[in-house]
């Protein structure tokens, strides 16, 4: 599969988990703190993947930029939290960001891998 749509589901899991994870208040409510887990889980299982054609740095910058952006969006609009001007504004170099990196990165990336001693 292509490392690009495992990197996307990665960040859809990673986006799911920690808005269970708010939804779980806390874990008092454990059928959503399970279900954040298992999202959690399976998002690193397919950010692993993803890490063998994307260069670590970058996949990892995209995941938790989108991540980030994301998360936001959902906690104003789904959790009702306040966003200011300022938040809004830096929310968006992120988002901005994070576009660079993947518009200026190969489809397939040829990782090299490397032994560190």
């Amino acid at each position: 599969m292509n490392a690009w749509v495992l990197l996307a589901l990665a960040i859809v899991c990673e986006i799911a988990g920690t808005s269970l994870l708010k939804a779980s208040a806390g874990f008092s409510k454990p059928a959503f703190g399970m279900a954040s887990m298992a999202c959690y889980g399976l998002c690193f299982w397919l950010l692993a993947f993803a890490f063998t054609r994307i260069p670590m740095g970058i996949a990892y910058a995209i995941w938790s930029g989108v991540g980030v952006v994301a998360v936001a969006v959902i906690g104003w609009l789904v959790f009702r939290q306040s966003i200011n001007l300022y938040q809004a504004g830096f929310i968006a170099l992120t988002l901005i960001g994070t576009t660079g990196l993947y518009l200026t990165t190969p489809p397939e990336a040829d990782v090299k891998e490397e032994i560190v001693q």
